[in-house]
């Protein structure tokens, strides 16, 4: 299986996550690594999400947003009843996770966080967030997602 030395796809087949790896070649992406990814892959963007590291009230915190929408600190903040939040500056959340910008993944990171998953995700019946490295993505069901990573449901992102 493709990708298989991850931390993410890892994760996902020790906690029994029926997921499907998806690679692409990774060019030049002017629009973001999301919806590059969503290019590449032929998927519909609002299918495709980005992993985000914030910091709300001081604590790290995920937050799993559409690729064609921004992240809302203020609802990222309301969801877990944070008062302040602010994004986690890059080498912070490279830190954090384990992971470089761009390859993000929910899963598998080194220290878990609390995390946010958007509404909107729901309404699908799988996903694609990214399997830890840049030019790999997973489709999992939203609803796995949340069991696993212990995830909170609410609506975070705002169109850009």
């Amino acid at each position: 299986m493709a990708g298989r030395g991850t931390p993410a796809i890892a994760a996902l087949t020790k906690a029994g996550i029926t997921h499907q790896v998806h690679e692409y070649v990774v060019g030049e992406e002017p629009e973001g690594y999301g919806l590059g990814a969503a290019r590449a892959l032929g998927v519909d963007p609002e299918r495709v999400h980005k992993t985000l590291l914030a910091q709300v009230d001081g604590r790290p915190c995920v937050a799993i947003v559409p690729v064609w929408g921004r992240l809302s600190l203020k609802a990222l903040a309301a969801a877990i009843g944070g008062k302040r939040a602010e994004m986690a500056a890059a080498a912070d959340a490279e830190r954090l996770t384990g992971y470089v910008i761009g390859g993000i993944s929910p899963f598998g990171q080194r220290r878990r966080s609390t995390t946010v998953l958007d509404a909107a995700a729901v309404a699908h019946a799988t996903i694609f967030v990214s399997g830890g490295r840049r030019g790999l993505e997973v489709e999992v069901a939203p609803a796995d997602l949340v069991r696993v990573l212990d995830a909170v449901v609410a609506t975070v992102a705002t169109e850009r």
